[in-house]
């Protein structure tokens, strides 16, 4: 086989080696490839449903903290409520009136109350604020409150919510301080409650800017539309008459537009403003006039003001007339605690964003840290994929929750698919490699089992060819008897390669079949390199080299454990090789050594002075019918099975063998172990 067939076998290996790779290649690809595809629905699907259900925290989370508040009555809404039976006339701070104000709700700024009139008014001051001391509050804290009463009234008048009023000097609210200390110390006499100031507007302006409110918080895309019921009867909304105050008279209801929804009636008992009420800390016991009346409460809305603000506010009828209860709430410390704290606990905090929106307006955005992310395990097609989007329940309608992809986590069997993923592709290319190689060595083995007959054919022709031609010269007395003795040598010698080389191949048939049996024995090295000079000076001093033959005196008188006829082969393959190889150097020897080394081995050599192994074929030589020349250019006879010969053989005796590259010259190494055949005797004795 020459190189063009066989560089055209290997190509045609390569080519059918690669489609056969493809043809598993793609296949598990697409099939890894639709394994993520799943992993990342059910991905997916399964953050959805952790957004869901974190929506649905929130939400009920805000429905107890709204529910709380619904709960509240018309009275709390003052600085003071009747405690137990009101024929007790004993009454105390309501629970809105605490001082820092206790937050509920998160963002809490305080709680506000309007009346029909359009008044403003808190539960942090009293109706007459110069009657605080008598109720336990300090100078101090009566100026706290008023700046606290000051910012929410500040806010709803800058949103349009109140009426404009004129506004307190600093001077009174000084004297009102000080009054309030001196009652707190000393018990003064009790103040006419000052008349409330005229209204700016009319009543009507303020109730009208809470109704645009309620009309704003209108839900369309088929939202439930709440109408608001006309209280037309004054019936409903007529006190029940109280034996210490004659009813007051109803005004007209002021009707309303937008959404309401009656929560529900309650019976409310209310303290009224008095004179020469005695304050304590905490709880006030005094003769104060208690007015009973049926209430009605609506449910509250939720509205953002322009300010940014939130509001919560309600409606309530009491004698007809409306009222508006509510709170004002801080956006962003509201949005931490209702929603940023929940949201950055779970795991959705690190795969998605979550978009706070109000009235269809985006109103903040959270995402965790990048540090906090996942890699970026989600394929990049799915980032800011919608992931939840859901509305906030009566009466946060308004806002909704939005969540979107940012890296999506592949799943939790995604490891598993690329590990299995990564282990097909190893398999496959190691496969392609190992079958590849194994190809190329059966291409490459048949092309030198053909170079193996052509040469064994050569080797066989050229001798027989010899000994025929001479042996007919002889026979027929055409040769001179001073002649004859050269052709009887040179018939001899030709025969004897032949037996060589059907040795060779008799030996490589039997390793071939794991058949090879040896009968190693000790042997002395001094009467192995006898026998070697016996077999081999003959031909190399036919072939025009001398020969020389040495030993160091400890390898001399050491002792190995060989088979002779493989040792013989050995060193006969080795010196046929060295003449071949060294027939146009300069220096025509073979030297054939043998020393003992420190580590008990006892190593044999030959040595030529030709041109030396390259040092690219020094691992190839040893390779079966392995050749460094083109069998139809070579100059050298040989089937290429000699040296791999020697090296099987000396393994099979416990050997190695190597090559070294002498200046000139190559040099081969048998390395057989020394027996110790003292220690041996003294085992068996």
């Amino acid at each position: 086989m020459g190189k063009g067939s066989a560089g055209r076998e290997l190509m045609r290996l390569r080519l059918v080696l690669g489609g056969f790779f493809l043809a598993l290649a793609v296949p598990t690809a697409l099939l890894v490839e639709r394994a993520y595809d799943e992993l990342k629905w059910e991905s997916m699907h399964q953050h959805r449903l952790l957004a869901e259900e974190l929506a649905n925290r929130i939400d009920k989370r805000l429905a107890r903290w709204i529910e709380a508040e619904q709960a509240r009555s018309f009275a709390d809404y003052g600085f003071l409520t009747v405690a137990g039976d009101p024929v007790a006339n004993y009454v105390q701070r309501s629970p809105l009136a605490a001082y820092p104000v206790i937050p509920s709700i998160p963002g809490l700024m305080g709680y506000f109350q309007v009346d029909a009139e359009g008044r403003f008014s808190s539960p942090m001051l009293p109706a007459s604020p110069d009657q605080a001391g008598k109720f336990g509050v300090s100078r101090d804290e009566l100026s706290l409150r008023r700046q606290l009463q000051s910012r929410l009234l500040d806010t709803l008048r800058s949103n349009r919510l109140v009426q404009e009023r004129a506004e307190e000097s600093p001077k009174q609210a000084e004297a009102d301080d000080r009054q309030a200390e001196a009652g707190q110390r000393a018990g003064a006499a009790d103040k006419p409650p000052a008349e409330p100031e005229s209204p700016a507007v009319p009543p009507q302006a303020t109730q009208a800017a809470f109704d645009a409110l309620s009309a704003g918080n209108v839900l369309a895309e088929g939202k439930a539309q709440f109408a608001e019921t006309r209280r037309s009867d004054a019936a409903k909304a007529v006190p029940l008459a109280d034996s210490k105050k004659d009813a007051a008279p109803a005004s007209a209801a002021v009707p309303a537009a937008g959404p309401a929804r009656l929560l529900r009636k309650e019976r409310v008992a209310v303290p009224e403003p008095v004179l020469g009420a005695k304050g304590e800390v905490g709880a006030v016991e005094a003769p104060v006039r208690i007015t009973t009346f049926e209430s009605e409460l609506d449910a509250f809305e939720f509205s953002r003001l322009g300010s940014g603000h939130f509001v919560l506010f309600r409606k309530v009828w009491r004698d007809g007339r409306r009222y508006i209860q509510g709170l004002l709430i801080e956006p962003e410390p509201a949005l931490q605690g209702w929603i940023a704290g929940e949201f950055a606990d779970t795991a959705l905090a690190r795969m998605s964003r979550l978009t706070v929106s109000i009235g269809g307006q985006p109103l903040a955005t959270f995402q965790d840290s990048p540090s906090r992310r996942y890699p970026s395990a989600g394929p990049g097609e799915l980032q800011g994929q919608p992931l939840y989007r859901t509305r906030l329940s009566a009466p946060l309608a308004d806002v909704e929750l939005a969540f979107t992809v940012a890296d999506l986590p592949a799943g939790p069997g995604a490891a598993v698919v690329g590990l299995l993923a990564a282990v097909l592709a190893l398999v496959l290319a190691v496969g392609f490699a190992l079958m590849y190689r194994l190809g190329k060595r059966q291409i490459q083995l048949a092309r030198q089992q053909q170079d193996f007959v052509a040469a064994v054919s050569h080797e066989l022709k050229t001798p027989l060819t010899s000994i025929r031609m001479y042996g007919e010269m002889l026979k027929e007395g055409w040769v001179s008897e001073d002649k004859k003795p050269g052709y009887y040598d040179f018939i001899h010698s030709e025969s004897e390669r032949l037996s060589r080389l059907i040795a060779n191949v008799l030996q490589l048939s039997r390793m071939s079949r794991n058949s090879l049996h040896l009968d190693p024995k000790p042997v002395g090295v001094a009467e192995l390199l006898d026998g070697i000079r016996s077999k081999v000076d003959t031909a190399v001093e036919r072939a025009g080299f001398a020969l020389d033959i040495a030993a160091t005196p400890e390898a001399a008188a050491a002792v190995v454990e060989v088979d002779a006829d493989a040792f013989s082969q050995i060193v006969i393959n080795l010196v046929d090789n060295a003449v071949k190889f060294s027939a146009a150097a300069a220096t025509r020897r073979i030297e054939i050594g043998c020393s003992l080394r420190r580590n008990s081995w006892v190593v044999f050599s030959v040595r030529d002075y030709g041109p030396g192994v390259p040092k690219d074929q020094a691992r190839k030589i040893f390779q079966l019918f392995y050749r460094m020349e083109n069998e139809l250019t070579r100059q050298t006879v040989g089937t290429g099975i000699g040296l791999a010969l020697v090296q099987r053989l000396a393994g099979a005796m416990g050997g190695k063998v190597d090559q070294v590259n002498r200046d000139p010259g190559a040099e081969f190494q048998l390395a057989l172990p020394a027996v110790d055949l003292k220690s041996r005797r003294s085992a068996v004795s």
